[in-house]
């Protein structure tokens, strides 16, 4: 790997000779603007404000513009006069456990190489004197017409430096954080938890970029002529989750399902859903048919439902006409047995006779009558 910065680490008095070497690389694909209309190509010339001429990199320098607009040059010659002790060195100013640095501060990431024999070992000393602690060092460090802020640290044999911010270049969360005043439940904390632990680990060597792949995809379709455009699937967007609880138990059920647990693949489809409440209907004919139909039973005439027309009234006097006239048979034929069998049956038949001949003619005439009358229909 090509190094970019030359210099030393400042250790005390020990000075050990390093290479800086970039830790990382970007693979992300980058593209050039074009000309729609023709597809050229669209650069940027860099021209001079005086002249009207291009310039080319090789004689482009560095320059402070003042509040009036006017320009001071700076060579590197006069940043290499600087009495900047950092300079050309990393300078190690302490060592801190490795939890006191805040993530934000972190910037890009290097490799940090002895240079030359003579620099391996007190580049193994500083390594495992690290690794011992278990801390890192803080550092400055000059790099680019600028000192910066670096933590140094162990990562296998090799010394890493990651450039921090300086901790005034860290903003604060004001406004970040939500206005509401929010509580939240130990059982939903406890669903949480139980959610991040189903979801277990993750190798990050695993990890790739998804749409990087895509778009190297679709640039090879397009340069064989072979692309066919299709039309993206979209997910329809999840409404408002009301149940904060019912969210988080789908959740778990999803990913035990996911990794293949037992037990899980059951409830993990099923879904939330809104009954409606129906208003009760029909109450109060129910007990209408049962007060009518215990009636009946007493006086042996049942009690008409709710009247739909002149059909249903007709039909209704048709029954009690019926029943009455079968009660009055019954009774006459009773009472004849019984007079054959007693003393005195000529008086009693006759008693019999007339009493029952008077009873069913009024219960007839009372039946027909209240047959006849239609009633009132009940709005519901």
């Amino acid at each position: 790997m090509r190094s970019i910065w030359n210099g030393a680490i400042s250790f005390g008095l020990v000075s050990i000779p390093i290479k800086l070497v970039n830790a990382t690389e970007s693979h992300s694909i980058s593209f050039r603007q074009i000309h729609v209309s023709d597809g050229g190509r669209v650069r940027y010339r860099k021209v001079c404000e005086l002249d009207g001429e291009e310039v080319p990199s090789a004689e482009i320098g560095k320059g402070y513009e003042e509040a009036d607009g006017s320009i001071v040059p700076i060579t590197d010659e006069d940043l290499a006069q600087l009495p900047l002790a950092t300079a050309k060195t990393i300078e190690i100013m302490s060592f801190v456990p490795a939890e006191e640095i805040d993530p934000l501060q972190m910037d890009a990431a290097y490799y940090l190489a002895a240079n030359g024999a003579t620099a391996a070992k007190p580049y193994t000393l500083l390594r495992e004197a690290l690794k011992r602690s278990r801390k890192v060092a803080i550092a400055k460090y000059a790099l680019r017409g600028r000192e910066r802020l670096g933590m140094l640290r162990v990562v296998d044999d090799v010394i890493a430096m990651h450039g921090l911010l300086w901790p005034d270049e860290i903003r604060a969360p004001e406004g970040v954080a939500p206005e509401v005043a929010v509580s939240v439940r130990d059982a939903e904390l406890d669903l949480a938890d139980a959610l991040m632990a189903t979801l277990g680990e993750v190798e990050m060597a695993s990890l790739h970029d998804d749409y990087r792949e895509a778009v190297e995809a679709l640039i090879v379709a397009k340069s064989g002529g072979a692309f066919e455009p299709t039309e993206a699937v979209v997910e329809p967007a999840g409404g408002q989750v009301i149940d904060l609880m019912a969210a988080l138990e789908k959740s778990v059920r999803a990913a035990k399902a996911s990794r293949g647990e037992a037990g899980a693949a059951g409830g993990a489809e099923s879904e939330a859903e809104v009954t409606p409440i129906r208003r009760k209907a029909g109450a109060g004919a129910g007990a209408g048919a049962g007060a009518g139909a215990g009636a009946g039973a007493a006086a042996g005439a049942a009690a008409p439902k709710a009247v739909g027309g002149k059909k249903s009234t007709a039909a209704s006097a048709k029954k009690t006409a019926a029943s009455a006239a079968t009660k009055k048979k019954a009774t006459t034929t009773g009472k004849a047995a019984a007079g054959k069998s007693t003393s005195g049956a000529a008086t009693t038949k006759s008693t019999a006779k007339s009493t029952a001949k008077s009873t069913a003619k009024k219960t007839g005439a009372a039946a027909a009558k209240k047959a006849a009358t239609p009633r009132k229909r009940t709005s519901a």
